[in-house]
């Protein structure tokens, strides 16, 4: 029988582990530990963090802001990695093992955007006042 997490999404536990992982990260790069050029010269956020089930690998989704090339602040971070998760574990004491950070790019603003602009689109405003007129 599977895990109730492994087929149907994320757990209740990933979840948790996920958003405390996700504050420490935070705290870390707004008090401007990281010591690069690159992380210096840009505001992070970290959008969201995923977790693996064994609690031991966290995908880490940031974006940073004014910043159209994400490759060197991804490029940073991962270098930085170690230094990062050493800083967090004061804050994530309570588990069993640190997880490893994998650091991505997040991606999801830009989709947002995307479908957005579909549904201003004039075709698409054509189709739905043709749906209105017909009730």
């Amino acid at each position: 029988m599977a895990k109730s997490g492994t087929s149907r999404g994320l757990s209740q536990r990933q979840l948790r582990v996920g958003e405390q992982v996700r504050h420490a990260l935070t705290e870390v790069l707004q008090r401007g530990e990281v010591r690069d050029p690159v992380l210096e010269s840009c505001v992070l956020s970290v959008n969201e963090v995923r977790m693996s089930p064994d609690l031991k690998i966290a995908t880490v989704f940031v974006t940073a802001l004014g910043r159209a090339d994400m490759d060197p602040v991804i490029k940073a971070l991962a270098a930085n990695a170690k230094f990062i998760r050493g800083r967090t574990s004061h804050a994530l004491s309570q588990m069993k093992f640190m997880p490893q950070f994998r650091f991505r790019a997040d991606t999801s603003f830009d989709n947002f955007s995307k479908i957005d602009e579909l549904l201003r689109s004039p075709e698409v405003a054509r189709d739905l006042e043709h749906d209105d007129g017909d009730e």
